[in-house]
């Protein structure tokens, strides 16, 4: 059996490893070459841990636990109890040098124990614009009173507080804690005043959302009642008689605003306007264009105001396009209010305010401005001509009303009597009296 001499040791190798045939100061020069390699990776290995050891995670891990670089050197914390240990040996052995070398000794560990975690925490959670007016703020301190103490203020300051009477000083001690005492009641009221307003708004902003919610229950009602299951409108004596009873109950729990919302809805809805019926079964009668047709001579209302506006404060609120036609607002306030297009024929205006109220193009009659009159308790209107198709507007207010045309001026002069002319925009010279009071 032969044997591989892959793996045979080759004859040209002698025992120790050295090739055959080499004299032995060759073998000392290759020995001492060999030795040379071995020390530059032992040197390299040495470096490669020394830096290790010197990197910052390496000391921060060190100065965890409270070690140092590797060697025999004690912990921090060793140095740190052995140094306190002194400090209270020398004070009980009454040392002053040897209390002053464990005190020394042991805050300089102290500083260089806790220097890096806050030094990590200064720099983590105060940013650098933050650190500098720190810094800036208690070395300006320091340095003002070092200014203070080097120019003699502080002396100074020393000297003229001993000369002070301290009696006046300590009545005026007794002055300043009455005064702060006072201060502080005012502030008291203050507080308390201003939770009264936090509370009074939240009281008017929770009356306002209940107030809304109320307003659009009424207006599904008020739906439900007169409409029926195709969408017509349909309003028998009773039903007309109890959304006249709902309206009335409303009016009567809301604002101005709440009144002004409600009086849109049902003017734009038409259920104030005189709707014409069929003789018949009572029915509103449609006018071919998608809605109803009205019939001012002998129309009759779905809910017919009376007087349920009588005495109400409108004052500011926005009643465009609405029909308040015959409705009662004697001694109504209607002051700035939007009336712009407003239908008030034949309404009850005595006594009421329009002051600053804008008139533009609305309706205090049918007709024309001198054939025009007040309603009448006992004449039927003529819309024709305007016989008592007019409002009754004896003793109103019109100081500052604003947009009112030639036709509305002439109308309210002659039928207004002397304390409505009196505020009329513009005067009412030429304009007969046609009241006669």
């Amino acid at each position: 059996m032969t044997t591989d001499p892959k793996f045979s040791k080759s004859d040209n190798t002698s025992s120790n490893g050295f090739p055959n045939g080499l004299t032995s100061g060759e073998r000392e020069s290759l020995r001492t070459a060999l030795s040379a390699e071995e020390i530059a990776a032992i040197s390299q290995r040495n470096l490669t841990q020394l830096a290790e050891a010197r990197s910052p995670s390496s000391n921060s891990r060190l100065s965890a636990v409270g070690t140092t670089l590797p060697g025999n050197q004690p912990p921090r914390v060793l140095i740190l109890l052995l140094a306190i240990s002194i400090m209270f040996l020398g004070g009980a052995l009454n040392s002053f040098w040897v209390s002053i070398a464990g005190s020394i000794v042991g805050l300089i560990i102290a500083i260089q124990i806790l220097w890096a975690p806050l030094r990590h925490l200064l720099v983590e959670f105060i940013p650098e614009q933050e650190r500098a007016i720190l810094f800036g703020s208690v070395f300006g301190a320091i340095a003002l009173l070092g200014f203070l103490q080097i120019t003699g203020v502080f002396r100074q300051i020393g000297t003229s507080l001993a000369n002070l009477g301290w009696d006046a000083i300590g009545a005026l001690g007794e002055v300043l804690g009455a005064i702060g005492q006072i201060l502080i009641a005012i502030l008291a009221v203050y507080i308390a005043w201003r939770q009264y307003i936090i509370s009074r708004d939240l009281t008017i902003q929770q009356n306002t959302i209940t107030q809304q919610q109320t307003i659009d229950a009424y207006f599904q009602g008020i739906s439900d009642l007169v409409l029926d299951e195709e969408g017509l409108l349909e309003d028998w004596p009773q039903e007309r008689a109890i959304a006249e009873g709902r309206t009335a109950a409303i009016f009567s729990s809301v604002d101005a605003s709440g009144k002004a919302k409600i009086i849109r809805f049902l003017s734009r809805a038409r259920l104030l306007s005189p709707l014409k019926r069929d003789l018949r079964l009572g029915r509103a009668i449609l006018d071919g264009t998608g809605g109803y047709e009205e019939d001012r001579v002998r129309g009759v209302r779905v809910i017919d105001l009376g007087i349920m506006l009588a005495g109400a404060d409108l004052s500011g609120t926005d009643l465009r396009w609405t029909d308040l036609s015959e409705a009662n607002l004697i001694r109504a306030d209607l002051s700035r209010t939007d009336l712009v297009k407003a239908n008030l024929s034949r309404t009850i205006l005595c006594d009421a305010k329009l002051r600053y109220a804008d008139l533009n193009n609305t309706r205090f009659f049918y007709g024309k401005a001198e054939d025009a009159s007040p309603r009448s308790r006992i004449e039927p209107p003529d819309y024709r001509t305007g016989k008592h198709t007019g409002a009754v507007i004896e003793g109103a207010d019109f100081t500052g009303a604003e947009q009112m045309n030639d036709e509305q001026r002439y109308y309210c002069c002659a039928w207004g009597g002397a304390k409505t002319r009196s505020t009329i925009p513009g005067g009412c010279e030429g304009i007969p009296n046609k009241l006669g009071r």
